[in-house]
């Protein structure tokens, strides 16, 4: 299948109302402009560098996304364009990106990222210290970021019950805390487990070589 048929099928088995995000690194320019003339609007890239490189040679209205992890000393870079950070892991790079946002005149929506898979190596925020920074968004402080909702990846595994377990847990915690301010995104499910996500409440998910093909690391 090419990517107009990928794209076309991922469209088709998304319901009304889940966002689609399509996750565009390592993959050329061209290619992200082949699915934006599909219609796609919304585009999330895992690196600083390679987004900076890109951005300027693409649509401005296209809404991107940084999903992967981001060092603080790199928010300076992105936050003049940048619509959403999924990927806020700890109160100090909330507070950088808050910090740049102001610098530059904009509210920067932000996802903090809550740790929910078994894997040692996947970031983000454990479930406690993700409600405290939410608690503290609240109060008012941060001005310049808005809490849109929470981001999360599963353990990378063949059983679809741990996946969907790990899923739920973060479901669980986006309906306690939308209790105290309303969310809008709940961001889980990639392109060999959304299906999964949606089931369990996802409304936004990062779909990248289901849609552009097998990743080419060797750049």
């Amino acid at each position: 299948m090419d990517i107009k048929e990928n794209y076309t099928a991922i469209k088709n088995q998304l319901p009304l109302g889940v966002q689609l995000v399509a996750v565009s690194k390592t993959h050329p320019v061209e290619a992200v402009q082949q699915v934006y003339n599909l219609g796609q609007k919304v585009f999330g890239e895992n690196k600083v560098q390679e987004l900076m490189e890109k951005y300027p040679l693409l649509p401005k209205d296209i809404e991107w996304h940084l999903i992967g992890h981001l060092q603080t000393n790199k928010v300076k870079y992105i936050a003049p364009f940048i619509d959403t950070i999924q990927s806020v892991d700890s109160e100090k790079l909330l507070a950088e990106i808050s910090k740049e946002a102001g610098k530059n005149n904009r509210i920067i929506k932000v996802l903090l990222q809550v740790k929910i898979a078994a894997e040692e190596t996947k970031f983000g925020l454990e479930i406690d210290e993700a409600k405290a920074l939410f608690q503290k968004y609240i109060d008012g402080k941060l001005s310049n970021v808005e809490i849109t909702g929470l981001m999360g990846m599963a353990t990378f595994t063949d059983d679809e019950e741990q996946v969907k377990r790990e899923f739920l847990v973060l479901k669980g915690l986006f309906d306690e805390l939308n209790q105290l301010k309303t969310l809008k995104t709940l961001s889980m499910g990639m392109s060999d487990d959304f299906p999964a996500a949606i089931e369990c409440g996802a409304n936004s998910v990062r779909v990248g070589s289901a849609i552009f093909g097998r990743r080419d690391y060797s750049k």
